[in-house]
């Protein structure tokens, strides 16, 4: 069963890698800097420690769901749409610097993993909570992304 885990563990750690690729220098870069941000940003070692603790959590939740969800084809395809939603983020938000798309593509991201959350309550038990960090700071990276649209 740990295999499982610590092949999720890859594949979100990929998605992270993958994405920081288009980052470029990201949070220090001149573009980001100069941007007005919303006063409820956090420090910039807030989002890598979040993002390692969302990635270890939900791939304990993809472990388990495996092994939980009859549905395995609705599960996996949800999954690989949060992973594409997610890549997606940082070139449009960082690289391209289209905030108003990286909004569009954030807030779906959400939706899928609260229809994720959904799907999997009564499935899952407790272990739906694993997903709870993941649609947190996703709700709060929403309106980090928004603010920074409506306000530059």
């Amino acid at each position: 069963m740990m295999y499982k885990f610590f092949l999720f563990l890859a594949i979100n750690f990929g998605a992270l890698l993958l994405g920081g690729l288009f980052t470029g220098k990201g949070v220090p870069s001149a573009w980001y800097s100069q941007l007005d941000k919303a006063p409820w940003t956090p420090p910039g070692w807030v989002f890598g420690f979040a993002w390692t603790t969302i990635m270890i959590a939900f791939a304990f939740f993809m472990m388990y769901a495996l092994d939980d969800f009859k549905h395995k084809r609705l599960l996996l395809s949800l999954f690989i749409l949060q992973w594409i939603f997610n890549v997606l983020w940082n070139p449009l938000f960082f690289y391209f610097h289209q905030t108003g798309l990286s909004l569009i593509v954030i807030l779906i991201l959400t939706v899928i993993l609260i229809a994720l959350f959904i799907l999997s309550w009564k499935i899952m038990s407790w272990k739906v909570l694993l997903i709870s960090p993941y649609i947190v700071w996703l709700i709060i990276a929403s309106s980090l992304n928004a603010y920074i649209f409506l306000k530059n």
